[in-house]
């Protein structure tokens, strides 16, 4: 569990750190207020540029940390790897009873997510049910049969 979430704030401080770097190449490049004047402005809201590149660095900022936040929402809680082999199950028409969803699974059977493809009552929360060793129960019950 805590590997999840190490992946999640080593993701972040990444996009702190890029952002950063970022934030100062643009007042590297931007020059400061013009010392003649008797009034010294800050470039931000008088400058179209500098404006404009804030802007811009900021939705990039926005949209890594979303797609970061949305690629953690499909690892696996245990071990942190992507989930794989996503099944979809569930019937669009009885939404009410058998609502679709696609269920991914943890390669190493740690367990499966099931996330909802249909929101009936605002945003659909994925559900993690965590498996003790997937694996092993299946090779249980192959040995069993011989």
């Amino acid at each position: 569990m805590m590997r999840y979430w190490a992946i999640l704030v080593g993701k972040l401080a990444g996009i702190g750190m890029l952002l950063a770097a970022a934030w100062r190449l643009v007042h590297a490049i931007w020059p400061g207020p013009d010392p003649t004047l008797r009034y010294k402005m800050q470039p931000f809201g008088t400058d179209l540029g500098y404006t404009t590149a804030l802007l811009v660095l900021w939705l990039l900022g926005v949209g890594m940390v979303y797609l970061a936040i949305l690629d953690q929402r499909y690892r696996c809680r245990t071990c942190g790897r992507r989930l794989h082999m996503p099944v979809s199950s569930g019937a669009w028409n009885s939404l009410l009873l058998r609502a679709p969803r696609t269920d991914y699974i943890c390669r190493f059977g740690h367990g499966t997510l099931r996330v909802p493809d249909v929101d009936l009552s605002g945003t659909p929360q994925p559900d993690w049910h965590s498996v003790d060793n997937m694996w092993k129960e299946l090779e249980d019950l192959e040995t069993a049969d011989k």
